[in-house]
């Protein structure tokens, strides 16, 4: 033995591309359970809201993992982590908008995504409240509702749709000036944010996605999404990857403008 491991062939890859389908629907179904209900909203350590139904997705995903992947770690938005060195990682938020869940609006979410050492190898976004679902893995496109999906070819920033999270910018203000010029250039701006706004993106239905402020559970799914459909996905300073603290998503026509003008 060498102590290099080799990494998963094409065969083991589409048995996790197909795991985060079949477990997003699963936790996704969880949360939908709840959704229209009256359901207690508790305020975590950070101001985030969550709920019962953000807990009870989440627990069912864990159970699922642990059945059927023992020996890999698992990252949650709601109960931490447990098995962190593991060379493949589940990162799991079980209920991404939860401002919306809670609201009963239905711009809500449940992404899974699975990292081999620190590579993304497959990526899942369901959406309950308007019954799309997103899944995609390197080398084998993005698909939707089981069709595959494709960004759109729009090349004009003043033809585009841009959308972003909240465009106060509450953490970072100073970002807002930038947005604000982003936003003045664009044909059309919309807050359809969190995880809403990438499944537009990798759909072809907006340009640009904007998030100022993300946790891996936020944007690991949505790496091989976007990226398999043909967008660019990056950090604010223009690193390709899942692991930055915020994300422009862009159809890749619009990524050079947009992070001149986010970024100069």
């Amino acid at each position: 033995m060498t102590g290099v491991q080799e990494r998963s062939s094409d065969a083991e890859r589409d048995v996790y591309f197909n795991a985060v389908a079949d477990l997003v629907r699963e936790a996704g179904n969880r949360a939908l359970s709840y959704y229209g209900t009256k359901v207690t909203v508790e305020e975590k350590e950070n101001g985030t809201p969550v709920t019962i139904a953000d807990r009870r997705a989440e627990q069912l995903a864990r159970e699922w993992l642990e059945k059927r992947f023992p020996g890999d770690g698992i990252v949650g938005e709601e109960f931490g982590m447990v098995r962190p060195d593991a060379r493949r990682r589940w990162f799991i938020d079980p209920i991404d908008a939860t401002k919306s869940f809670v609201r009963g609006v239905p711009l809500w979410g449940t992404l899974v995504g699975v990292v081999e050492d620190d590579e993304v190898i497959a990526g899942a976004a369901y959406y309950p409240g308007v019954n799309e679902i997103l899944v995609a893995a390197p080398g084998k496109g993005c698909w939707w509702n089981g069709r595959q999906s494709y960004v759109s070819p729009t090349s004009s920033l003043e033809s585009a749709l841009v959308v972003t999270t909240d465009d106060r910018f509450g953490e970072r203000p100073e970002r807002r000036q930038r947005w604000n010029e982003l936003a003045g250039r664009a044909g059309i701006t919309r807050t359809w944010g969190d995880c809403f706004g990438y499944l537009l993106v990798a759909t072809g239905r907006a340009e640009v996605m904007v998030d100022d402020v993300v946790a891996p559970w936020d944007a690991v799914a949505f790496y091989p999404i976007i990226t398999e459909a043909g967008g660019v996905f990056t950090s604010w300073n223009g690193d390709r990857t899942a692991f930055g603290d915020d994300v422009i998503a862009t159809n890749g026509a619009l990524d050079a403008v947009v992070r001149g003008i986010l970024t100069p």
